[in-house]
């Protein structure tokens, strides 16, 4: 989704993170030992005492021309040269919008935000926030700076991105925004503008959705040019057309091509006038994301809901979990098999009464599900909507409060060691992200040959992903510098692991 905001920015820089693991907590407890005004620079290393340049090093020209509004309850009264400062390590990332300012004050406190690389070694560089897509373990900047704590923000597909499903490579960061709900600043429902989304009127009535069928439209509508994805939806909808009429459009499966004019939308993630009335025809929508994992929801199941089109869902496994109610999608995985959901689809093809029910929460009074309409009412970030921050100003706002406030913990612990607790390290975890295994999208992986294209990309993408994630792990307990030698280390626990020893 943030790729096409980011429409026209430019090239995004690849983005690159690395973090700790076996020895996260010492870091925390290094945090703790940092006297305000110096470091114990006899402790530092070479590289290390490059790090830490005077507050003065941060030069006014860099932060040049800050305009600053105070956020309600922010009473940070501090200059521009006191405070924290956040760098976003893809540098196509910041500013997010015009108008964008490096000095964000938000909630409690204020800081610097900043996408230019010069200030990473700076003592008041105190969080680096990495874009999930463009983390890339071979480009790894090291070693890890002692008094940095970092964030990730990933909000797109899991695909793009295995390492982060691993446990070594999502407890490299301290604070998350995926769109997981455990995740520390949850993305969860970033593709469902409102609950009126959702309300709006049926833009095909059913009669005339019939009357369609009676020419030939088919009742299940596939459009995809993104065929090659490790939820291998294609595989099963190849299977599902044996047992059912599908139209499907765009370059998977293609068997009828689009109008003229809507040939540029094939893969439209946009809601163009002609290209939503012409997807509006159909009863049914397969709605299969591209890679599989719980919360993972896109356009391609709130579209069709918001049209008043039966969504035929299959990507995130706990869907149900954030439905208008318990009969609005039909979801694949509660069918043994393609032949049995094509049966049931086309009962209700034939059966408006029941296909009706489907569409039953497009009355307010039929939305039962609570979770969803808190979730709506709670989120502070908004979707197309400017009276709400969007959700990057809005994770940097909670990147910035939280490190304000470990900062904070950390100064009342070292001035009163007996009265105050040290800050408590914070680790994400495989609930913040964590998708599993990809897996066929039809039938059983040992049953498919040797030379399946699917199978000679997806599983060993992912196998591969978790050892660039032990690799990281390793290139940090050995405090190397050079993200080179990560093929190095890779090598030396595969070597490790076949003796016994790892």
């Amino acid at each position: 989704m943030l790729r096409s905001i980011m429409a026209g920015r430019g090239r995004l820089v690849p983005c690159v993170c690395l973090g700790l693991f076996g020895v996260l907590c010492w870091v925390w407890v290094s945090f703790a030992s940092f006297p305000d005004d110096q470091l114990h620079m006899e402790a530092l290393d070479a590289v290390d005492r490059g790090a830490f340049q005077p507050q003065s090093a941060l030069s006014e020209m860099e932060f040049a021309s800050i305009s600053s509004y105070r956020g309600p309850g922010n009473s940070d009264r501090r200059s521009n040269k006191e405070l924290p400062i956040l760098l976003w390590w893809s540098g196509g990332l910041f500013p997010h919008f015009p108008g964008d300012t490096e000095r964000i004050d938000c909630a409690t406190s204020s800081c610097l935000v900043t996408s230019n690389r010069k200030v990473q070694l700076y003592k008041r560089t105190a969080s680096i926030i990495f874009y999930g897509t463009d983390f890339r373990a071979y480009e790894a900047p090291l070693p890890r700076l002692r008094h940095q704590t970092w964030a990730l923000f990933h909000e797109e597909s899991p695909m793009n991105n295995y390492i982060l499903s691993h446990g070594p490579g999502i407890r490299l960061f301290n604070y998350t925004a995926t769109f997981r709900r455990e995740s520390d600043y949850p993305l969860t429902l970033q593709w469902l503008p409102s609950l009126d989304y959702l309300l709006e009127p049926v833009v095909v009535s059913l009669e005339e959705k019939n009357r369609l069928r009676r020419e030939g439209l088919a009742p299940v509508l596939y459009m995809q040019s993104h065929c090659d994805v490790p939820s291998d939806r294609n595989r099963y909808v190849q299977e599902l057309m044996k047992y059912i009429q599908v139209d499907s459009y765009g370059k998977c499966l293609n068997n009828k091509p689009l109008p003229e004019h809507l040939e540029d939308t094939a893969t439209a993630t946009g809601e163009e006038a002609g290209f939503m009335n012409f997807v509006a025809r159909y009863k049914f929508h397969l709605a299969l994301e591209n890679g599989l994992c719980p919360d993972y929801m896109t356009e391609k199941l709130w579209r069709p809901l918001h049209q008043g089109c039966v969504p035929v869902y299959r990507g995130s496994s706990v869907v149900a979990d954030w439905m208008p109610n318990d009969h609005s999608t039909i979801i694949i995985n509660n069918f043994p098999s393609p032949k049995a959901l094509g049966e049931f689809l086309k009962r209700l093809d034939e059966n408006d009464d029941e296909y009706a029910k489907y569409l039953d929460f497009k009355n307010p009074s039929h939305i039962t599900n609570t979770r969803l309409l808190e979730a709506l009412e709670a989120r502070e970030w908004g979707v197309n909507d400017m009276s709400k921050p969007n959700y990057l100003n809005g994770y940097e706002c909670y990147v910035c409060d939280q490190e304000n406030a470990r900062l904070a913990a950390e100064r009342a612990y070292r001035k009163a060691p007996k009265k105050n607790q040290p800050p408590q390290p914070k680790m994400a975890n495989n609930s913040h992200m964590g998708c599993p295994l990809p897996s066929p999208g039809y039938g059983q992986v040992q049953d498919l040959p040797a030379d399946d294209g699917w199978l000679q990309i997806w599983p060993q993408d992912y196998w591969q992903s978790l050892d660039q994630a032990e690799g990281l792990e390793s290139l940090i307990r050995h405090n190397e510098s050079d993200p080179s030698l990560l093929w190095k280390h890779i090598q030396n626990i595969a070597v490790s692991r076949a003796r016994g020893k790892h």
